[in-house]
């Protein structure tokens, strides 16, 4: 049967700002500050408070969501008082706002990730924002998003259904053209399954022994980073690697000599932070960490850059999301990395699942609908706009 096509509008302030449940054209934020204050918040001539600034909390612990569903600390906002950054009346409108309107509650994702499954996740998130607004009784209500393994309409009506007050893609983003990444890493990306993912060692807290969500397809660095993780965790230091690690960790992992990355690791932190130089000098273990960094530092740069000589080095953020948006797009105009771009991909989505929210409507009033009946590949950009205007 012909249900129609789905309809998604663009509300006519698309391109404006929001403020607080008004309308303002963009570039209006200055008549809202108070001079000498760049915060910026204030009341309105409605009452309304107004935070032109905004952060959004993206969490995937119910302790963390805790601080930014909860108006900001008064120790905090004191010391920006103390330092002119926000006037006393500032500091009192802080009382009566979340640190964050809106929070993404992410799951199993790409990059730094803690693997919770959206199902059990998500509703704990929106129990809790629902207690946040009983107990401080925010004028606006708090908005609850959900990230982690959205990349197909199906995922988005998914969370649409849950309650998402919005959704926020990542993985799939990283395979577009507007993506700081080389072409490479793209089709790399272009060609990845859903069980092509693997966990890794984290450069930034390597020896907090933080993994994250990498790309295993076409790359060894999964494979090597664990491989130094371990000798990292049974070793006290570099002098304590015997000749046959000695020579692997050189020649199949870091691509040179020990001496020769100790001396980029050294650059690096001369720059950045010296007293890493001078903890190491006197800690052997710090020392071996931080050569360890540099590798998988650098495996990230390999890959923005493209280096066709550490191809089997890259370290590619990515999650299962990747696979099942590849295999959804597969036969469209979007299989090929070269005409995926951000903008058509989300709108795709967004059709995608407003198509399948109205099936999911009919099927809920006894309309008897094939589960074949809708067509979501994706739709070239001029083909959705006709469909959006």
């Amino acid at each position: 049967p012909d249900i129609g096509a789905p309809v998604l509008r663009l509300p006519p302030w698309v391109g404006r700002e929001f403020i607080d449940g008004g309308v303002v054209p963009a570039g209006r934020h200055e008549r809202h500050q108070q001079p000498g204050y760049p915060a910026g918040i204030c009341r309105d001539a409605r009452g309304l408070i107004n935070t032109p600034n905004k952060v959004i909390g993206k969490v995937s612990r119910t302790e963390v969501a805790e601080r930014f569903l909860d108006p900001a600390p008064d120790d905090m906002v004191g010391e920006l008082v103390r330092r002119g950054e926000l006037s006393e009346t500032q500091a009192e409108l802080a009382r009566h706002v979340p640190v964050s309107q809106d929070l993404v509650v992410e799951a199993d994702s790409g990059g730094h990730t803690d693997n919770r499954p959206a199902l059990t996740l998500f509703p704990g998130m929106t129990a809790l924002a629902r207690c946040k607004q009983a107990l401080h009784e925010y004028a606006r209500p708090l908005r609850v998003g959900l990230a982690g393994g959205i990349s197909t309409p199906h995922a988005a009506a998914a969370a649409f259904a849950m309650g998402a007050a919005f959704v926020l893609t990542g993985t799939v983003n990283q395979g577009t053209l507007e993506a700081g990444t080389s072409d490479a890493v793209r089709q790399m990306l272009a060609d990845a399954g859903q069980a092509d993912v693997k966990m890794a060692p984290a450069a930034d807290m390597f020896e907090m022994g933080v993994d994250l969500q990498v790309l295993s397809r076409g790359t060894l660095f999964p494979m090597r980073a664990r491989k130094l993780r371990e000798l990292y965790e049974s070793h006290g230091g570099l002098d304590e690697l015997s000749a046959s690690d000695r020579q692997r960790l050189e020649s199949g992992i870091l691509g040179s000599t020990l001496d020769e990355a100790w001396a980029a690791t050294s650059t690096f932190w001369a720059e950045r932070d010296p007293a890493q130089l001078a903890r190491a000098d006197g800690d052997p273990k710090h020392k071996m960490a931080l050569l360890f960094r540099w590798y998988l530092g650098s495996s990230s740069r390999w890959a923005n850059t493209g280096d066709p000589k550490r191809t089997l080095d890259y370290q590619i953020w990515c999650g299962p999301a990747m696979g099942a948006f590849n295999g959804w797009v597969r036969g469209s105009f979007l299989e090929r990395w070269e005409n995926r771009r951000a903008m058509p991909i989300a709108l795709n989505i967004l059709w995608g699942a407003s198509a399948l929210t109205r099936l999911s409507a009919l099927r809920s009033q006894g309309f008897s609908v094939p589960v074949n009946c809708l067509d979501l590949t994706p739709r070239e950009p001029a083909v959705l706009e006709e469909l959006l205007t």
